[in-house]
């Protein structure tokens, strides 16, 4: 057995169902290149290192870390709630904001039925993990016809302590029909950590719902991550979303999407910057499964250093989801010798009467535009620190609506591209 999984199952007292998941992620090991959906993300270094579970009480933080993320807002520092550094107040009535610990402690068992998903194939070993092992994440809830105005903050800091650990979290982002909310997802790191951080989203919108969500990924330079989002759109509902992937040494996000329901519509943006070492996942599975429906993919992709980023875009449009309109574009730049650019856009269609694209490209910078501006005197860092943003902040703008998260997030993409070596 590999080091991680032994690690990962220590301690490990469950029964049932969570017993079936571990077992079965111990029975059938870590995907290696064999596997399609793994090809281009080797995880040998990662199955030799093992992980304390995190637990409680965790290291002091510094309050400065989340200063300027306004209410409402849950913190976990390390994959446990943090209630010092959280504050829920400004939540409109028809709205609760929760952690799944809470939610599991109800007695109504619809509270706890996320957790009851199984995952049956071998390749999703870290979903497996992660039904057998979370026990705390974030719940939002938001009731007909009720809108959340305040963007509710979901913030997760890894923090350095004696020895690496590893959290599993579970989180839903829940609305009814008619309703509305804004989600900003956190990930941030306290100081340098090697630790291992698995997370799983389930996002529910009923008809009519509509969801903005931001996921900004500036984790330790020598973190692991794994996250997936599960999302299921019922009829005429909106699912608008933004992914900033900037840190960690080893990222994986699946973004996996069924619109269910009639003119459901998923607009999904994202950015991927792998400098350094660093190497960043992203995989995208959308399912149009009703009449009428529409997503709208942009993923921008940029690699230096020894970096790699890899992009996998799956469209797949359903017998009789007809009037389907899909779009995926996947656009990218090397930005050194020894940098990597993986880009895999998939579309499969078996419905009539649809309109569908999908492009990938992977490019270095317009030598012309880098000419131009070294003759009005910038520097070359300087020059291509402003061709690297502006080619990232076109999909940014497209789906961010809110001039002050617009602002905000804007900030955070330029800091790391400054902040960055991207030669």
């Amino acid at each position: 057995m590999a080091a991680l999984l032994d690690s990962l199952s220590t301690g490990f007292s469950g029964d049932g169902a969570r017993r079936a998941a571990l077992d079965a992620a111990l029975r059938d090991g870590l995907p290696h290149a064999r596997s399609e959906a793994w090809k281009y993300t080797s995880l040998r270094t990662l199955e030799r290192r093992g992980f304390s579970p995190a637990a409680l009480p965790h290291a002091p933080v510094d309050p400065a870390l989340v200063a300027g993320i306004p209410a409402p807002r849950l913190v976990f520092t390390n994959g446990r709630y943090d209630a010092a550094l959280s504050d829920r107040s400004g939540l409109p009535d028809g709205a609760r904001l929760l952690t799944m610990a809470e939610a599991l402690a109800d007695p109504d068992p619809r509270e706890s039925n996320v957790l009851a998903r199984s995952y049956e194939r071998a390749d999703e070993v870290f979903a497996r993990l992660n039904a057998a092992l979370a026990d705390d994440g974030a719940v939002l809830r938001v009731a007909e016809d009720v809108t959340v105005d305040a963007p509710v903050h979901l913030v997760f800091i890894g923090l350095p302590v004696e020895g690496d650990l590893a959290w599993h979290s579970r989180h839903l982002l829940e609305l009814r029909r008619n309703a509305s909310a804004t989600v900003v997802e956190h990930h941030i790191a306290g100081g340098e950590h090697a630790h291992l951080g698995n997370a799983i989203a389930h996002v529910h919108l009923a008809a009519g719902a509509t969801l903005r969500h931001a996921r900004v990924q500036e984790e330790s330079a020598r973190a692991s991550l794994f996250t997936r989002t599960d999302a299921v759109l019922a009829r005429e509902s909106s699912y608008r979303r933004l992914d900033l992937e900037l840190g960690a040494a080893l990222s994986r996000h699946e973004l996996n999407v069924r619109l269910e329901g009639d003119r459901a519509e998923l607009v999904a943006n994202g950015v991927l910057l792998a400098s350094g070492r660093r190497h960043l996942d992203t995989r995208l599975g959308i399912e149009h499964i009703a009449r009428d429906t529409r997503c709208e993919l942009g993923w921008r992709g940029m690699a230096a250093g020894r970096g790699r980023a890899v992009f996998h875009g799956g469209i797949e449009i359903r017998e009789g989801a007809d009037g389907t309109d899909a779009r995926l574009s996947n656009k990218n730049l090397l930005l050194s010798d020894t940098a990597e650019i993986d880009t895999q856009p998939v579309l499969v269609i078996h419905a009539d009467e649809v309109t569908a694209a999908h492009g990938a490209t992977v490019g270095e910078l317009d030598a012309d535009a880098m000419f131009y501006l070294r003759t009005r005197g910038l520097p070359e860092p300087e020059a291509r620190a402003l061709l690297t943003a502006a080619f990232v902040r076109e999909p940014l703008l497209s789906v961010v609506e809110t001039p002050a998260m617009r602002e905000m997030l804007e900030a955070r993409l330029d800091r790391a591209i400054s902040g960055q070596a991207l030669v």
